[in-house]
């Protein structure tokens, strides 16, 4: 399969699951376990297809770091056990860990409490020539502490600021953020891992019976479980009103990992092929350098 075939296929396997406009989206519209036209039997085959695809990130990867314009933040949001680990390990293996860098988000410290509720993504945003990754973001801003409001007292806002309007303000703070990124040359692509309940209740089982998995299960993932339907709301109007042509949102199938990980590698390849990214040129001075110094050394 040529590049041009493949950046087609990424296109069929990319653009099904992509929300640009929020406006009418329905979770409840987008299958967890849909995998497009491929049966479960084509796992070897989408193994083959995500081989090539990690390849060609790599190659795209090294287009970006040598031009240095643009950077890549790709986001990721899912349930507990929805695969976001796993799919960032396989879908990055073939990078360059020197232009590429992951942040994971965990419950805000006392000194992140004291900033704004952007201020720690802001301080892990890649620089150009990187790809950044963000393993849950500021958006549990507007998940996981709008299923749990009583999270808002931690953050000793003046009580004047915390109306009943505050999470249509904090969408439209994130709207804002993310175009004064892509102005600056960070393009944005988000996705949603989404699992459904039935799956992630099979993948917790798992772990419990996997003693090499018990480190990843915690009596706390029972109890957000218990608020499944909130969260799910909590994705359905953050989606909706934070999507957008320069930020897109990417819902991604997520009961099989093995079509997760083709979705979110075709669209990341998609976004860097769009780019039309290139090695810089060699200034007419500087190459008259480059042969002087291959004369050089050929003297040796």
């Amino acid at each position: 399969m040529d590049k041009t075939e493949f950046l087609e296929r990424a296109r069929r396997f990319s653009q099904p699951f992509r929300i640009e406009d929020g406006n009418g989206f329905q979770l409840k519209d987008h299958d967890p376990d849909d995998t497009l036209d491929l049966d479960k039997k084509a796992k070897d085959r989408a193994q083959e297809a995500l081989t090539m695809g990690v390849k060609m990130l790599a190659d795209f990867q090294d287009l970006l770091y040598a031009q240095d314009r643009w950077a890549l933040l790709l986001i990721f949001q899912a349930m507990d056990a929805a695969g976001k680990d796993g799919t960032i390990k396989h879908v990055m293996s073939g990078v360059n860990p020197q232009g590429c860098q992951v942040s994971s988000f965990k419950a805000p410290s006392s000194v992140e409490l004291d900033h704004d509720f952007l201020w720690r993504a802001n301080n892990a945003l890649p620089e150009r020539g990187r790809i950044g990754i963000f393993n849950r973001s500021y958006y549990e801003e507007t998940l996981v502490v709008r299923v749990h409001p009583e999270m808002l007292a931690r953050q000793t806002l003046p009580p004047e600021r915390l109306t009943k309007d505050i999470w249509k303000e904090r969408f439209r703070d994130i709207r804002n953020y993310e175009e004064y990124l892509s102005n600056n040359g960070i393009i944005i692509r988000k996705f949603f891992l989404n699992v459904s309940k039935q799956e992630q209740r099979k993948r917790f089982l798992a772990r419990l019976d996997r003693p090499e998995k018990n480190w990843k299960f915690s009596a706390n993932d029972i109890k957000e479980r218990a608020f499944w339907d909130d969260y799910m709301e909590a994705y359905n109007e953050t989606i909706r009103h934070t999507a957008s042509r320069h930020a897109p949102w990417y819902v991604v199938p997520a009961d099989n990992k093995w079509f997760t990980r083709i979705a979110v590698a075709a669209a990341i390849i998609e976004t860097l092929d769009s780019l039309h990214l290139h090695y810089p040129e060699v200034s007419p001075e500087a190459r008259a350098q480059l042969e002087t110094a291959r004369a050089l050394l050929e003297k040796e």
